[in-house]
């Protein structure tokens, strides 16, 4: 890992992601790019010395240097914080769409992982945890970790890597086994079992055995746990092993009664008190390796 990305906009949770981003960077030697977005009503994001040349209106370019320079001066104080830490820290201020201005951020310094600040599902009206959080989620080219409370001295030990044993996961097989290694962690496989999609213990144990050997897998636990829904499942166990960390792939825009949508991810982000590393899987679904698994009482059907 060799560049995170924080984009901030000087709020509590922000700050939590901050916390979180340096002890990621001094364990792994990574750089931080401190992104604050001065927001305005346009489609695109531009960097300070741009988009100032732009504004006519003279009322609104006063008010928007001033917004410019307190972001300078809020991204120098916690700069300088992170430099006595020993952690290289390079600051980046954008004016324009906050979301567009991360993916930008992402795309030109090639960013490893996207550290964000959130709140709860009751308190997302701030744009940093609304829905360009829930965009940057679904739609971000590397891994996201999201933070929902002040982090602690405890680190990344217990990891739940939520899996639906798609073929496809392959990508985030290695972004979860990177946090692993970083911290030393434990990954605690899990299969939630639901109603609408269920499956024998057996066959998911047999099918959850030769996934993580698929995916050379060292240091974990195979689980499976039963709940109403894919969401109250991941988080329900998290909270039952006192998890430190949940890790899911997202398939961005599958359909919505798929397992592991951008939807059950975006619900898990919104209502969980764990962090949460989510990464998008590229291209096209591939099929789920539990439809190996056909019933006994089906075969010997001729």
């Amino acid at each position: 890992m060799k560049k995170i990305l924080i984009p901030t906009d000087f709020s509590g949770p922000a700050t939590w992601a901050v916390a979180a981003a340096k002890d990621i960077a001094m364990r792994s030697g990574a750089e931080i790019i401190l992104l604050h977005v001065v927001e305005q009503q346009r489609k695109e994001s531009f960097n300070a010395q741009g988009q100032i040349e732009m504004i006519e209106d003279w009322e609104e370019r006063i008010f928007t240097s001033k917004l410019i320079q307190r972001g300078k001066n809020q991204l120098a104080e916690i700069a300088n914080d992170l430099a006595d830490s020993q952690v290289r820290v390079r600051v980046e201020l954008r004016i324009g769409n906050p979301y567009h201005g991360i993916s930008t951020i992402i795309t030109d310094f090639d960013v490893d992982l996207v550290v964000m600040g959130s709140c709860s599902r009751s308190n997302l009206e701030r744009w940093f945890v609304g829905s360009n959080t829930q965009k940057v989620v679904r739609n971000a080219k590397c891994p996201v970790l999201t933070i929902h409370e002040k982090p602690g001295d405890k680190p990344f030990k217990n990891i739940v890597y939520a899996t639906s044993l798609r073929e496809d996961e392959n990508t985030f097989s290695d972004v979860i086994k990177t946090a692993q290694k970083i911290y030393d962690a434990t990954i605690h496989v899990v299969r939630i079992n639901t109603r609408s999609n269920f499956r024998p213990d057996l066959a998911i144990k047999k099918l959850m055995s030769r996934f993580v050997r698929r995916i050379e897998l060292d240091n974990y636990t195979l689980n499976i746990f039963n709940d109403l829904t894919e969401e109250e499942g991941i988080l329900h166990f998290a909270k039952s092993i006192d998890a430190d960390l949940i890790g899911m792939a997202t398939h961005g825009r599958m359909n919505l009664m798929q397992l592991f949508t951008g939807s059950i991810s975006q619900d898990v982000v919104n209502y969980s008190k764990t962090p949460v590393l989510t990464y998008v899987t590229e291209g096209r679904p591939q099929p789920l390796l539990l439809r190996e698994y056909t019933p006994i009482h089906n075969k010997n059907q001729k």
